[in-house]
């Protein structure tokens, strides 16, 4: 089973959702971070790294002695990362997505491909948990391909978790598409709704089966609450403003290390998961389990 943590916009909450529920997990768990521009997750569950690989991005070398200056690769490429101006070829490296494209229409086989580091894919342990995490390239502006290699680490047997990128753009979209169940934390404020409002939109796009966590639940107004019921959105969990929690935040340690009562509510948080996920399947006469 793979379950998905997102939300519309940043600070709703999101790692604290995804990695309280790894820890209140009792089977075999694999944790993803997956927000490799600002992964934070091991703050709190504090891995102990044992592999460390470079990821790297095909980009386009070009041999200049045998380019006749054609031209075709800078109009196959959409980015702009290969340009022929005045008989010369100019790449840009940040630019290019690894595509390929440039290399593939060139008459002159001129274009090769070379490994640019983007970042970096770290693994460990905390405790008995396997954790994941990408670490981007500063400077970098392209994420998914980082995500893409985190995933690759996803493994039936277990329980994955993975704590997805804030916002509704490609990096999110990377993330979550393949999940069997994504929990969307958002928080009852203006902002909190417009931004589940998009959540909910992309989600349902990629048909992925969905539910509710409000964060904060005890502050701002009834706006979330409404849409969901609107939207017949199940809401499956509710945390309230606590002094406690968020002291504990600032410290790197989990609500469940300090509030060990929220322990047997992330549990029952993950059988409503389980029940969205299996219900359906029975419904259509299978009993697959993911």
């Amino acid at each position: 089973m793979v379950i998905s943590v997102a939300s519309g916009k940043g600070g709703t909450g999101k790692t604290t959702v995804a990695t309280n529920l790894a820890l209140s997990l009792k089977e075999d768990v694999l944790f993803l971070d997956c927000d490799v521009e600002e992964p934070n997750a091991h703050i709190f569950l504090k891995p102990d790294f044992q592999e460390t690989r470079i990821i790297g991005i095909p980009v386009p070398e070009v041999d200049k002695s045998i380019c006749t200056y054609c031209g075709k690769c800078g109009q196959i490429c959409q980015y702009s990362a290969i340009v022929v101006i005045k008989k010369n070829v100019l790449t840009f490296p940040e630019l290019c997505h690894g595509c390929g494209g440039c290399s593939l229409v060139c008459p002159e086989d001129a274009i090769s491909d070379k490994d640019r580091e983007m970042g970096v894919v770290e693994k460990g342990l905390a405790g008995e948990m396997e954790f994941i995490h990408g670490r981007l390239r500063i400077g970098e502006a392209m994420s998914p391909p980082l995500i893409r290699a985190v995933k690759k680490h996803i493994n039936g047997e277990k329980t994955t978790i993975i704590d997805a990128p804030p916002g509704t753009s490609c990096p999110v979209i990377e993330a979550v598409k393949g999940s069997d169940f994504t929990l969307l934390v958002t928080e009852p404020t203006p902002f909190g709704l417009n931004d589940l409002v998009l959540a909910v939109g992309m989600i349902r796009t990629l048909k992925i089966p969905f539910g509710v966590v409000i964060n904060r639940s005890d502050v701002g107004d009834k706006g979330v609450i409404e849409y969901c019921n609107q939207e017949n959105i199940p809401v499956l969990m509710e945390i309230k403003t606590e002094r406690t929690i968020a002291e504990a935040y600032s410290k790197g340690i989990p609500i469940i290390e300090i509030m060990p009562e929220y322990k047997q509510r992330f549990q029952s948080l993950f059988a409503r998961i389980e029940r969205k996920i299996v219900q359906p399947l029975r419904h259509q006469g299978t009993t697959k389990e993911y």
